[in-house]
C-alpha cells in the first residue's frame, strides 16, 4: 500500500510505530548533513526527518517543491514540536524514500499566502486547490451539501434528477443554446433553473423533491455570478406559504448548527417588502445593524413641513428625499465629509450630491445648507430620521429608483466603515408579500417580478382574474389595479444577501392562462412555449409551492467570503472564460458540418 496513514493523522501516542505516508512535498530544509521534509496531503503536514546518511542518497539531493513521494520509517517525538499543525509533536524518522512522480518548479507557491495573482491561479487551478485557504472552501462546501440532504431525507424529500438538455423559453435572462445534431436547425438550452420539472413532479404525486442542481445563465458577471450555478432546489405539495417558511427555516438552522456549530433560536424575523424598501432602500436587507431609512419626500410628496415650506432648491426640485443616521459620527472631519460627497458621485451610485447634518453632542446642529433651514427646520429632519446627540445625518436628494438604490448603498458603506458588519455574525430574515408585477415602461407592458408560475395571493386572484392588462398609457401604470396585487412569494435573507426565494405555485390552468395573458404572452404563444404543463394542469395538479438556495452564495457567506467563486471548483473569471481548459473554445470545422452551422464573420 501507498501508505497505513495520512499526513494530518499521527500522534505523539503513535510513537514507536512503523509507518507509511504519501504526499507531496510542501518545504525542504537542510541542517549540516541532516534534511527536514514537511509532507502534505487533503488531510495535513507531517514532518520527515532524514538522517544523514539517508540525505546522501542522490535521489534525496535531487527532491523539490511539489514532488510526490513515499516515505516509510519511525514515528518519534519532535525535539522542536510546532504548536501550529496538529502534528506538530511528532516526527517520521525516514529509512526510505520513494519518488513517485517529480513535478516542475510551480509557477506560485502553494501556501495560503501565495504570491500568486488570480489569473494566474485560475489558469493552474489544480495546483491553487492544494492550498489550505482554497481547500477549506471545498470542504465546506461538501459539508453544507451534506447537512442540506441529511436534512431533507429526514423530511421525507425525494432526490430527483431533472434535464440539462430542455427547451429554450427565454424569460428574464439569456438561454445558454445546444444544437441539436439528430435535429438539423434545433436547439436545446440548458436550464435557468428546474422550474417546469419541479412542478411537473409534484404533478406526478412526489410531494416532497429535492435536487442540488446547476443551473446556466447567459449572463453579464460579477463576484457573485457564475454562468454556472448552484441551487438547493426544492418542491412540496398541499403547502401553504407558512408550511414552506417552517420547513426552510428548518433546514437552513440546521445547516447552520452542523457546519458552524451555531444555534439560531426562535422563528427568524419576517418583514414584507414594502416595510423592507421604506426602511432600508432594497428588498434584501442587512439587519445586523439598525441603520433605517428616513422618507423624507417622495414622489414629490413632503412629509415634512419644514422640507414642503422651504425654497432650498435641491430639496424643493428633488423627486424624492431620504435620510440616514449613522452613530458617533457628527465628529467627522470636512475631509472625511468631501470623500463621502465624491464617494456618492462615483458612476456606480450616481448622485449629484451629498446634503448632512452634524448633530452634535451639545445638541446644536450644523448642516451643509444653513443658509436655507435654521435650526429648528433641522431638528424636525433629526427627528423624523431618528437621530441622537453624536449622530451625522447624511442626505440624499433626487429621482427615487436612483436615490433610494444610492441610500441603500450608502448605508452598507458606512456600517463597512463603523464595523457593523461582522463577518462572523449571521442574521436571517424573510422577506414577503413581493409584488406580482413590474411594468417595464421601455416595451409597455407587466414582466412577473419572480417569474409566471407565481401564484397571487389568494386574496388578489379575483382582482387578477377580472380586471384586463392592457395599459394605454404608460405613465398611469400605478394606479391600474395590477400594480396593487402581491405575489406568494418568499425570500430568505441573510446578512444582506438573497440566500433563497419562492413561491407558491400557481397549479390550475385557467390562472396560469391569465397569469401569461397579463404577461403579454398570447394563448398561442403560450401553448408552443409550456403547452406541456399547461396541459399537465388539467391531470389534476394539487396545490404546491417551493423554494431554491443559491448553494454557492451560502457557501460563501457561511466562508466568510464575498465572492462565490473561491467556493466552486472550476470557476469561470468574470468573462465567462475557463482559462484553465481554455473554453469557450472555437470546435473544427467537421463538427460544424455535422451541425449544419456556419460561423459568420463579425
Amino acid at each position: 500500500m501507498f501508505r497505513t496513514h495520512n499526513c494530518g493523522e499521527l500522534r505523539i501516542t503513535d510513537a514507536g510505530q512503523e509507518v507509511t505516508i504519501s504526499g507531496w512535498i510542501q518545504t525542504i530544509r537542510k541542517f549540516g548533513g541532516i534534511t527536514f521534509i514537511d509532507l502534505r496531503d487533503r488531510y495535513g503536514i507531517t514532518q520527515l526527518l532524514i538522517d544523514e546518511k539517508l540525505s546522501e542518497d542522490p535521489a534525496i539531493g535531487g527532491l523539490g517543491r511539489e514532488y510526490v513521494i513515499q516515505a516509510k520509517g519511525t514515528v518519534q517525538e519532535r525535539s522542536n514540536k510546532n504548536p501550529q499543525i496538529a502534528t506538530g509533536d511528532i516526527e517520521i524518522a525516514a529509512n526510505k524514500v520513494n519518488i513517485l512522480n517529480s513535478s516542475l518548479v510551480p509557477p506560485f507557491t502553494i501556501q495560503d499566502e501565495t504570491d500568486g495573482g488570480d489569473d494566474i491561479r485560475m489558469k493552474y487551478r489544480f495546483l491553487d486547490l492544494r492550498r489550505n485557504a482554497v481547500k477549506k472552501n471545498l470542504l465546506l462546501r461538501h459539508e453544507v451539501s451534506s447537512a442540506t440532504r441529511r436534512y431533507l431525507n429526514g423530511q421525507h424529500f425525494v432526490e430527483v434528477e431533472t434535464p440539462f438538455l430542455i427547451k429554450s423559453t427565454p424569460e428574464g435572462a439569456r438561454d445558454f443554446v445546444v444544437p441539436s445534431r439528430m435535429n438539423q436547425g434545433e436547439f436545446y438550452a440548458l436550464p435557468q433553473s428546474p422550474q417546469t420539472f419541479k412542478q411537473l413532479l409534484m404533478v406526478s404525486g412526489f410531494d416532497r423533491y429535492y435536487q442540488i442542481v446547476k443551473c446556466f445563465r447567459d449572463e453579464d458577471l460579477r463576484a457573485d455570478r457564475q454562468p454556472e450555478f448552484t441551487q438547493i432546489d426544492c418542491e412540496m405539495s398541499f403547502v401553504e406559504q407558512e408550511d414552506i417558511l417552517q420547513m426552510f427555516e428548518g433546514l437552513i438552522k440546521n445547516i447552520f448548527k452542523e457546519v458552524k456549530n451555531i444555534n439560531i433560536p426562535g422563528q427568524v424575523p419576517r418583514i414584507t417588502w414594502e416595510d423592507a424598501m421604506w426602511n432600508y432602500g432594497n428588498d434584501k436587507p442587512d439587519t445586523r445593524f439598525e441603520i433605517k431609512l428616513a422618507n423624507l419626500k417622495v414622489k414629490g410628496k413632503c412629509f415634512l413641513e419644514s422640507i414642503k415650506e422651504n425654497e432650498f432648491p435641491v430639496f424643493q426640485n428633488a423627486e424624492t428625499i431620504l435620510s440616514i443616521a449613522i452613530p458617533d459620527a457628527a465628529s467627522y472631519t470636512r475631509k472625511q465629509t468631501d470623500e463621502l460627497i465624491d464617494w456618492v458621485k462615483r458612476p456606480q451610485i450616481g448622485m449629484g450630491g451629498l446634503a448632512f447634518i452634524k448633530y452634535n453632542s451639545d445638541n446644536t446642529l450644523k448642516s451643509s445648507f444653513d443658509k436655507f433651514f435654521n435650526e429648528a427646520q433641522l431638528k424636525t429632519i433629526a427627528e423624523k430620521t431618528n437621530a441622537q446627540p453624536g449622530d451625522l445625518i447624511l442626505i440624499l436628494a433626487g429621482k427615487e429608483e436612483r436615490t433610494r438604490k444610492a441610500i441603500s448603498d450608502l448605508r452598507l458603506f458606512m456600517a463597512g466603515r463603523l464595523g457593523l458588519r461582522n463577518p462572523e455574525e449571521f442574521k436571517l430574515l424573510w422577506v414577503t408579500d413581493f409584488p406580482l408585477f413590474e411594468y417595464d415602461e421601455e416595451n409597455n407592458r407587466w414582466v412577473a417580478r419572480h417569474h409566471p408560475f407565481t401564484s397571487p395571493k389568494p386574496e388578489d386572484i379575483e382582482t387578477m382574474i377580472q380586471n384586463d392588462p392592457a395599459i394605454k398609457d404608460a405613465e398611469k401604470y400605478l394606479e391600474h389595479p395590477y400594480a396593487d396585487i402581491k405575489a406568494n412569494a418568499y425570500d430568505m435573507v441573510l446578512n444582506g444577501n438573497e440566500i433563497g426565494g419562492g413561491s407558491i405555485r400557481i397549479y390550475q390552468r385557467e390562472l396560469q392562462e391569465k397569469m401569461f395573458a397579463a404577461l403579454g404572452i398570447n394563448k398561442e404563444e403560450a401553448q408552443q412555449k409550456f403547452g406541456f404543463l399547461l396541459g399537465a394542469f388539467e391531470y389534476g395538479a394539487p396545490p404546491h409551492g417551493g423554494i431554491a438556495f443559491g448553494f454557492d452564495r451560502l457557501c460563501a457567506i457561511l466562508g466568510g467570503s464575498e465572492s462565490i467563486r473561491d467556493f466552486i471548483a472550476f470557476p469561470k473569471n468574470n468573462s465567462g472564460r475557463d482559462v484553465m481548459i481554455n473554453a469557450p473554445s472555437v470546435i473544427d470545422e467537421q463538427q460544424l458540418k455535422e451541425l449544419n452551422l456556419t460561423i459568420k464573420e463579425k
